[in-house]
């Protein structure tokens, strides 16, 4: 088993009382008295969130030889994920398509979605996150071939704006033989 970390870099070390000292300015800025007892404890249940949202494991990757020769496309659906957005600090959240046509080696089927989460532990955008999970499955397994198809809903539309609610944002990456084959993409998009 190989030990594979995210190319985004990890969460530096928190400091927590500058993390509660800030979410309380925050919280004064916006006309709220943290003396207030449902605030009392508002600024560290928010640092220790944020940090709990933001720190990425490292991702833990079964590469198995390939003695079979599998070569027909792997894909798993309806992988469920969330993230915070990088411009807002709010969540999107939806689902994910990953797959790969197999080369030399395979990945074990949960180390797919294992990839996402640790990539998705990060202020992301959804575009960057899609790409970074491609090339992740690149690096790892030197696939013919790779796919992930995000869909999500960003609470940075939604919740400001009411006509957005329910709006998915779908981001697509294709790799290798994916990219340059008509019948491999309506395969694994299907």
């Amino acid at each position: 088993m190989t030990i594979l970390t995210p190319a985004a870099p990890l969460l530096p070390r928190v400091d927590h009382d500058a993390a509660r000292a800030a979410v309380a300015d925050l919280l004064r800025a916006l006309g709220r008295d943290c003396g207030e007892p449902e605030l009392v404890r508002t600024p560290q249940r928010v640092a220790e969130t944020l940090e709990a949202l933001l720190a990425a494991p490292p991702v833990p990757t079964a590469v198995l030889p390939n003695p079979e020769r599998v070569d027909d496309l792997v894909v798993v659906t309806g992988i469920r994920f969330s993230s915070l957005c990088i411009h807002h600090l709010l969540p999107f959240t939806g689902t994910a398509r990953i797959g790969y046509l197999p080369g030399e080696h395979l990945l074990g089927l949960s180390d797919l979605a294992r990839g996402l989460h640790a990539f998705a532990r990060d202020l992301q955008l959804q575009e960057r996150l899609t790409t970074q999970v491609a090339d992740w499955l690149e690096h790892t397994l030197r696939p013919r071939g790779a796919g992930v198809v995000l869909e999500a809903e960003h609470l940075c539309m939604s919740l400001r704006d009411a006509s957005t609610a329910g709006a998915v944002t779908r981001t697509v990456a294709l790799r290798g033989a994916l990219a340059r084959s008509q019948a491999l993409q309506d395969r694994f998009l299907r």
